[in-house]
């Protein structure tokens, strides 16, 4: 079993890591002045979802394995104020969110897989809890790269672009043969 949590683990960081790279590689082509536009009331702006996704993970990391997930210090009706008034302070909001999700990571073992966890009162163990997070925040780097394209005034797709895949395909074939 420890062998198995163990590569959960890595793998779990690997891909919190890609989706961490996936928004920054999006909102990075959107101008300065976009981070902050969205489409009508109910919707978000870049900048607004990356104030939630940070505060969901300063509240859900910090004292992982000892505290309820949800602080009671997090308002997270505060997180959907558009009070974000530049790029740079949207970057150290994102940065300052991953920053206590990588540091818990690290400091997890395979001995804690096991172990359960309180978000909202509810009981789960930790890889259900990473599993969780993950999905999380796999759907809202989602709805950072689709406002991106929107917002980008010069897209470059950051998977395989259309009309690309045969190419794709091809080069993956022949590193497989090296």
């Amino acid at each position: 079993m420890s062998n198995l949590s163990a590569n959960y683990l890595d793998n779990t960081r690997k891909i919190f890591a890609y989706y961490k790279s996936l928004g920054e590689k999006a909102f990075e082509q959107v101008s300065p002045n976009r981070i902050n536009w969205y489409f009508h009331n109910d919707s978000n702006s870049i900048a607004i979802i990356v104030k939630h996704m940070s505060g969901n993970l300063k509240s859900r990391f910090t004292d992982f394995l000892s505290s309820d997930g949800e602080k009671t210090w997090r308002h997270r009706d505060e997180e959907f104020v558009d009070d974000i008034i530049d790029a740079e302070q949207m970057r150290a909001v994102w940065e300052s969110g991953w920053k206590v999700l990588f540091d818990t990571l690290d400091s997890l073992t395979p001995a804690d897989m096991d172990k359960t966890v309180i978000i909202r009162g509810e009981e789960h163990t930790v890889v259900e809890a990473l599993n969780r997070q993950l999905t999380h925040h796999a759907y809202h780097v989602g709805q950072i790269v689709f406002l991106s394209k929107m917002l980008a005034t010069d897209w470059h797709s950051l998977s395989i672009p259309k009309g690309g895949s045969a190419a794709f395909n091809s080069s993956m074939e022949e590193k497989a043969k090296a």
